[in-house]
């Protein structure tokens, strides 16, 4: 067996609450195959706070070009408001960095094709941070669905039912489509329904529908879509952030058992459970258990993987084909709401306004002059 690779060098960009608080917690775990070499931050104090509680010999920079020519990391963890995700990914792709960015990746198709050609002039990856794909509960029930154990999956239901309130988008750049990229669609439920596609492979057509109920925002505060998958199911999809009794929920039902995952920011084995149909004998059920390990989705989970990728040559898990099928979801479910009309799989190309932004320059939802 080969010896496995030196530690990587990593850099951190940003060092808000999501990196000290997820990206600093998965670099100490896998400590044995990272190194933290430097920080980038806008903000000095900040800065200075985040490098005494990560220790070490962090380098500190306020500069991303500057942090890049200095220290050509290995890998760069981004975690920065979404408006920035393209630049610095990019950047830390031509430096020969692989990235690994909080979401949303970037703010559009049109943004994303931008990453995928600096990846390819650089042999360098970036994954977006989909943690809830990760951990030992949702790699099982993938692998049960996938290998047909459970039945035909039918009927799905994806529900991202969060509560934020006004002091929330007092925060600059939310609820604007040119630093958040679009609303809970974009920033919240993203999350559950990239799990939903995990589960259940390529979507086929969307219908859907949006709309500002509360909130006093550019983008939407509410979304729901009906999707039909290649596969024949059915699944409905929820994205609120006026749900004061907040859950995360994803729920597959298949002809032998509907599977079911209750949480809200993260999950564990114990959050999944499997109910089987009443043809189905007990001992065959009882092996749907979930797995004796109990690996939580987390930064920890993802990053783990991201390196066991890299080590093996691998395409990282949520870049390329699976980062953009996420995105290229949100754009088809902002368009299926904003015109009223369904929206299939590989319709939205480069030259359709819904390819350039999420918005689609539609006159009720396009970000309106400001006095």
């Amino acid at each position: 067996m080969s010896p496995r690779p030196a530690r990587r060098r990593v850099a951190v960009v940003g060092t808000g609450a999501i990196v000290t608080g997820s990206h600093l917690t998965a670099l100490r775990a896998h400590a044995d195959r990272t190194e933290l070499v430097a920080a980038v931050d806008v903000d000095p104090a900040r800065l200075d706070a985040f490098r005494a509680r990560a220790g070490g010999d962090v380098a500190e920079y306020t500069s991303t070009g500057a942090m890049l020519d200095a220290v050509r990391p290995d890998l760069v963890l981004v975690g920065t408001p979404p408006s920035l995700h393209r630049e610095q990914t990019v950047a830390a792709l031509k430096a020969g960095a692989w990235v690994l960015c909080e979401k949303p990746l970037c703010l559009s198709l049109a943004e994303y094709d931008d990453i995928a050609a600096a990846e390819e002039a650089s042999g360098a990856y970036a994954s977006v941070v989909f943690q809830h794909r990760h951990g030992s509960g949702a790699a099982h029930a993938r692998d049960l669905i996938a290998s047909g154990e459970l039945g035909a999956p039918l009927v799905a239901h994806c529900q991202t039912t969060w509560h934020r309130d006004a002091a929330y988008y007092a925060v600059p750049w939310r609820g604007r489509w040119s630093t958040e990229g679009g609303g809970p669609t974009m920033g919240h439920g993203i999350h559950q329904y990239d799990l939903l596609l995990h589960l259940l492979g390529p979507w086929a057509e969307i219908r859907a529908m949006a709309s500002r109920l509360v909130h006093d925002t550019e983008s939407e505060d509410v979304s729901t879509a009906l999707v039909r998958f290649e596969n024949g199911v059915l699944a409905t999809v929820v994205n609120s952030v006026l749900s004061p009794d907040e859950v995360s929920r994803v729920r597959v039902d298949c002809a032998d058992a509907t599977v079911e995952l209750t949480h809200l920011y993260g999950h564990r084995n114990d959050d999944w459970t499997y109910t089987p149909a009443r043809h189905v004998a007990p001992e065959r059920a009882i092996a749907w258990r979930t797995p004796a390990a109990d690996v939580p989705s987390s930064h920890t989970a993802q990053l783990g993987a991201v390196l066991d990728a890299w080590d093996a040559g691998d395409l990282p898990p949520g870049s390329g084909p699976d980062a953009r099928a996420t995105l290229e979801f949100a754009a088809a479910l902002y368009k299926a709401a904003f015109t009223g009309r369904p929206v299939a799989a590989g319709e939205i190309a480069s030259g359709d306004p819904f390819h350039s932004a999420m918005h689609g320059d539609h006159p009720d939802w396009a970000p309106k002059e400001r006095a």
